[in-house]
C-alpha cells in the first residue's frame, strides 16, 4: 500500500506555489549579497551566455553561512534541471534511480529534512514528507542557487539539514535575448530527446522592464534492472553489473529462488513559460507582476519477467503502465514602498493552482511466448487539485550600522484528492500558516557583522477524509544568531546557531486507519496532534579567497534533533497490534564540508579552473522498531566531486570534466535492511564559440555507465512482533541482489544570444 502516494503527488505544484511565493522577490534581503553582484549594471545576453570565462563559486557577504553559485558555474555541462546542477555542490546526495535527480538530501539526511526555497520563500513539497523534487525546475529559469546552511529569521525555519534557495532570473538584471535548441541522446536505446528554449528581456519605458521565456524539454530515461532472490545470503556476492553471462554465478547457489529481468522506461515532456513586468516609481519604489505555467505529460512503462529455480523456468510476466498529466499555473505580484529614507514597506501576494491526473494499471500473464497476452491485475487512479494563496507583509528600518526588519509570511492552502485503487479515499487538507518574525542586524565596522532574531511558526491544519477527520494547531519559536568576521580582504570566518523544524509527514497526520501496516495483522492510524520535529544546530566555517576569483572553504556542523516521529503500539488487536505515530525520538548529525574552486594562476595556468568538494557525514539515532542505535537511513559517510575546465582562447574552445560519487549507505526498515551504493558518475563537455553570439556545445553524462547496487535482507511474519523476532534471530525470509543501469547520455546544444 503506497500511503505516501495518497497524500503526495503534487510535485509540480511546489514549483508554482514557490513562484507564487516568489512574490517574496519583494524581500530582497532574502537574496544574499555576493561580491560578484553588480548593483545597477545590466548585462547583455551575449555577455552571459557566449563567453570563454570560467566561473567559480561566489563569495557572499551574508552573515549566515551561505554558498552561492551562479548558473554559469554549471552551464557548460548543460544541466537540464536544478537536480542535475546539485551534483556539483558539497553535501548534496540523491537515492534516486540512475539518471534521476529528484529528491535532494543535504548532509545525507532524509529528503524531508532539506528545505527548498525559490527566491527566499518556502517550497511546500508534493510528497508526503513535504520534500520538493528539484528535477522539476528547469535550469534555464535559474540565475543562481544558494546553499543556506543555517537560516535567518526572515527565512522559513524548515531546513534542519540545510536549505536550497533557487534564485530565478529577473527582468531588471538582464537585457537582450537568447535561443537554444538541443538534442539529448541516450546511447542505450538510441532515442533522441529534443529541447528548445527562448527568452527576451527589454524595456517598455525608462522605468518599466519585462521578461518573457518559453522552455520545452523532452524527458526519456530507459533503464535495465535485474534481481536475484535467495532464501539466504548467497555464497558469492556481485561487484559489477550482472549481464546474462553471469546468471549461472547465482543460480548455482543452493538457496537460489528466482531471477527477474526488468525494463523501465520513463518518457515524457515538459512545456513551461514565464513572463514578468516590473515598473519603478518614486525614490526606490517598485511594483512587479509575474506569471508562470508548466504542463507535464509523462509515461512510465515497466515490464518484468521472472524465471524461477535453478533451471530458470518461466514463472510469469508483469507489465505496469503509469500515465501522468500535471498542470501548474501561477500569478504573483509584489511591491516595495519606501516610506522615508530609512523606512521601507514590503508587500506580496500570489495565487497558484496545481492539477494532477494519474492512472496506473498492472497486467500479469503466464504465456512465455506472448507477452501481449495479459490479464488486468490492478488499476488505480489519483486525482489532485491543489490551490494556494500566499502573502508577505514586512517593514524595514535602515539606521546605517543598525538594521531592523519586522514582518510575517502567510499561506492558505487547500488540497482535494481522490485515490481510487486498493484503498479508495476522498480527502481534503486545509492548512493556514502564519510566520511572524523580527530580525536585527548590527555592523561593527566592515569586518564584523552580527545578525539575529526569532521566527514564530504557527500552523492551523484540518484534515477531512472518508473514514475520519482531525485537526492540528501548533506554534514554535525558532531563534537564530549568526556572526561574520572578516579580519582581512582574503579571510572570512562565520559562526551560527539556529533552531530549525521539520513538519510531520502528511500520511502520518491524516487520521485514517491503514490495514496491514506495518505488519500483515497490524493497523496504523494517523495522529493529527503530532508536533513539528525540531533541531538545534551549530555551524562554524572559514573561507579563504584565492587570487581574484578563487575560493576555498571548510565548515563544521552539528545538529541535535528532537521530537522525531516513531510508530508506537497502543493496543493489542488479537493477531496483531494497533499503531499510532508519536513524537518520542531524537538523534544527532555532524560532519565537515570542504570545497574549492579556483584558477591555477599560481602555476601560470590562468585559463585552467579546478573544482573539488568533499563532505564527511555521520549521525546517530535510535531505530524505532529494534531499539538499536544506528545512523540515519541512507546517509553515506563520504560525498565528493572533482573536476576541471580548460579554456583555449586562441581557438575559442573550452572543455572539461567532473567526477562525483558517494560511499555506501544502509537503510533500516522494520521488515528489511537495504545496502545502497553507486558507481562514480563522470561528466564531460567541449564547446566552440562562434563570434560573440553563438556557442556550440557537446556534453555527456554517465560516461562510466554507472550502476546502482541494492542488497535487500528481508524478514517475514504475520505481525510486527514476529517480524522483529525473526530479524533479531537473523532468520531471513529472502535475500535480494538488485542492479540497475541506464547508459551514457550525450547532449548537443546550440545557443545564440542577441
Amino acid at each position: 500500500m503506497n500511503i505516501s502516494r495518497l497524500l503526495g503527488g503534487a510535485a509540480l505544484a511546489v514549483l508554482a506555489s514557490t513562484l507564487a511565493a516568489g512574490t517574496a522577490q519583494a524581500q530582497d534581503t532574502a537574496r544574499p549579497t555576493t561580491e560578484a553582484d553588480a548593483p545597477a549594471e545590466e548585462q547583455r545576453a551575449n555577455e552571459i551566455l557566449v563567453t570563454g570565462q570560467i566561473f567559480f563559486r561566489n563569495r557572499t557577504a551574508d552573515p549566515n553561512p551561505v554558498l552561492s553559485y551562479d548558473l554559469e558555474y554549471f552551464q557548460k555541462f548543460e544541466p537540464i534541471s536544478v537536480g542535475e546542477m546539485l551534483k556539483r555542490v558539497p553535501g548534496a546526495t540523491f537515492t534516486s534511480d540512475v539518471l534521476e535527480y529528484d529528491q535532494v538530501q543535504f548532509r545525507g539526511l532524509p529528503g524531508g529534512f532539506t528545505n527548498v526555497l525559490i527566491n527566499g520563500r518556502r517550497a511546500p513539497g508534493g510528497e508526503a514528507d513535504g520534500s520538493f523534487f528539484v528535477d522539476r525546475i528547469p535550469a534555464e529559469l535559474v540565475e543562481r542557487i544558494e546553499i543556506v546552511r543555517a537560516p535567518r529569521p526572515d527565512q522559513p525555519s524548515d531546513g534542519v539539514a540545510g536549505t536550497l534557495n533557487v534564485v530565478t532570473k529577473e527582468a531588471t538584471s538582464f537585457k537582450g535575448g537568447f535561443g537554444k535548441v538541443g538534442a539529448l541522446l541516450n546511447t542505450r536505446d538510441g532515442v533522441i530527446r529534443p529541447s528548445a528554449a527562448a527568452a527576451f528581456a527589454g524595456k517598455l519605458s525608462e522605468s518599466t522592464d519585462y521578461w518573457v521565456a518559453l522552455n520545452y524539454q523532452k524527458r526519456r530515461n530507459p533503464k535495465a534492472k535485474v534481481s536475484y532472490r535467495f532464501g539466504d545470503e548467497p555464497v558469492t556476492s556481485d561487484k559489477r553489473f550482472p549481464g546474462d553471462p553471469n546468471t549461472s554465478k547465482y543460480v548455482t547457489d543452493p538457496e537460489f529462488s528466482d531471477f527477474e529481468a526488468q525494463s523501465d522506461t520513463r518518457d515524457g515532456s515538459d512545456l513551461s513559460g514565464s513572463a514578468e513586468i516590473t515598473t519603478r516609481f518614486g525614490d526606490g519604489g517598485r511594483l512587479r507582476l509575474n506569471g508562470f505555467f508548466v504542463d507535464t505529460h509523462r509515461d512510465e512503462d515497466e515490464q518484468s519477467v521472472t524465471l524461477e529455480d535453478a533451471d530458470l523456468d518461466f514463472d510469469g510476466v508483469e507489465v505496469q503502465q503509469e500515465r501522468i498529466k500535471q498542470q501548474t499555473y501561477a500569478v504573483t505580484a509584489d511591491a516595495k514602498l519606501p516610506l522615508s529614507d530609512s523606512v521601507e514597506l514590503g508587500l506580496a501576494g500570489g495565487w497558484n493552482q496545481y492539477r494532477e491526473n494519474t492512472r496506473t494499471t498492472t497486467f500479469e500473464g503466464d504465456n512465455e511466448n506472448d507477452y501481449s497476452d495479459l490479464d488486468l491485475d490492478e488499476e488505480e487512479e489519483l486525482h489532485i487539485k491543489d490551490s494556494e494563496f500566499s502573502g508577505t507583509l514586512s517593514g524595514s528600518y535602515d539606521g546605517g550600522a543598525f538594521k531592523l526588519k519586522i514582518g510575517s509570511d502567510f499561506l492558505f492552502k487547500t488540497r482535494d484528492g481522490l485515490n481510487d485503487g486498493i484503498l479508495t479515499d476522498i480527502f481534503r487538507i486545509r492548512e493556514n500558516r502564519y510566520s511572524p518574525y523580527v530580525r536585527l542586524t548590527y555592523d561593527l565596522g566592515s569586518s564584523l557583522t552580527i545578525d539575529g532574531g526569532a521566527r514564530y511558526e504557527i500552523v492551523d491544519r484540518k484534515v477531512t477524509a472518508t473514514t475520519a477527520s482531525g485537526g492540528f494547531n501548533n506554534g514554535i519559536l525558532n531563534p537564530s544568531l549568526s556572526v561574520r568576521w572578516a579580519p582581512s580582504g582574503a579571510d572570512q570566518f562565520r559562526a551560527s546557531v539556529a533552531r530549525t523544524i521539520r513538519r510531520p509527514d502528511y500520511d502520518l497526520l491524516s487520521p485514517i486507519e491503514y490495514d496491514e501496516t506495518p505488519g500483515d495483522d497490524d493497523t496504523t492510524t494517523g495522529n493529527p496532534d503530532l508536533r513539528n520535529q525540531s533541531a538545534w544546530g551549530v555551524d562554524v566555517g572559514y573561507e579563504r579567497r584565492l587570487g581574484r576569483s578563487g575560493i576555498a572553504g571548510v565548515n563544521f556542523f552539528y545538529r541535535d534533533i528532537s521530537d522525531l516521529i516513531e510508530l508506537v503500539a497502543i493496543r493489542d488487536n488479537g493477531p496483531g497490534q494497533d499503531f499510532r505515530p508519536q513524537n518520542i525520538g531524537d538523534g544527532q548529525a555532524w560532519g565537515v564540508e570542504f570545497d574549492l574552486s579556483a584558477p591555477l594562476t599560481f602555476l601560470g595556468l590562468p585559463d585552467t579552473g579546478i573544482f573539488a568538494n568533499y563532505t564527511y557525514l555521520d549521525s546517530r539515532t535510535t531505530d524505532p522498531f529494534t531499539g538499536e542505535k544506528r545512523r540515519f537511513n541512507a546517509q553515506p559517510h563520504h560525498v565528493y566531486n572533482v573536476g576541471f575546465i580548460q579554456t583555449v582562447k586562441a581557438a575559442d574552445v573550452s572543455f572539461g570534466a567532473t567526477i562525483s560519487g558517494r560511499s555506501k549507505s544502509l537503510e533500516s526498515n522494520y521488515d528489511e535492511t537495504v545496502e545502497l551504493r553507486y558507481d562514480p558518475d563522470l561528466e564531460a563537455f567541449i564547446e566552440k564559440r562562434i563570434g560573440k553570439h553563438i556557442v556550440l556545445r557537446v556534453s555527456a553524462q554517465n560516461l562510466l555507465d554507472r550502476v546502482k547496487y541494492e542488497d535487500f535482507r528481508k524478514y517475514d511474519g504475520d505481525s510486527l512482533e514476529e517480524i522483529l523476532e525473526n530479524r533479531a534471530a537473523g532468520d531471513l525470509d529472502e535475500y535480494e541482489i538488485e542492479r540497475e543501469h541506464s547508459g551514457p547520455l550525450v547532449q548537443f546544444t546550440l545557443r545564440a544570444a542577441f
